[in-house]
């Protein structure tokens, strides 16, 4: 497993960053809810160029108030390979998240992804911690919040 950097955070005002950003999330979520099917159209109709899109749409994801719950959704994209599943459970195990549920979906090329909700108030470690264990896992190719 080669040594990868964990990833940092920063809970930042939206108000506060950069304009780029800002339509990033806006291009992401109209594909999210369908309002445009693509990648083209999304950043032609928030007015960004699809260079830019690409650069910054994984290093931005919308923060929910988490107070009300504490129920974050994460996705896993992973090896198709024996015992990965057990593994990344095993890292929320050991973070002190609950999970609550898990879907999976059939491998396909090799990899399958997987959606997992999980109670977090309980954590005994970081959110930083947590996300980190599981990039850095072997077989692991993605992980992210997709919402809280």
């Amino acid at each position: 497993m080669a040594n990868r950097k964990l990833p940092t955070y920063y809970l930042v005002e939206a108000d506060m960053l950069p304009e780029i950003f800002l339509k990033v999330m806006e291009a992401k979520e109209l594909l999210q809810t369908g309002e445009c099917s693509t990648v083209g159209d999304a950043v032609n109709r928030v007015g960004i160029s699809r260079s830019a899109f690409y650069k910054y749409k994984d290093s931005i994801t919308p923060f929910q108030d988490l107070r009300h719950g504490h129920i974050l959704t994460f996705q896993v994209m992973l090896r198709d390979q024996t015992g990965l599943l057990s593994a990344v459970l095993s890292v929320f195990a050991q973070c002190g998240a609950n999970i609550l549920t898990i879907n999976q979906s059939i491998p396909v090329s090799g990899c399958a992804t997987i959606t997992i909700s999980a109670e977090t108030a309980g954590m005994s470690e970081s959110m930083e911690t947590l996300m980190g264990r599981l990039v850095a896992a072997d077989g692991v190719i993605r992980a992210e919040i997709l919402a809280g």
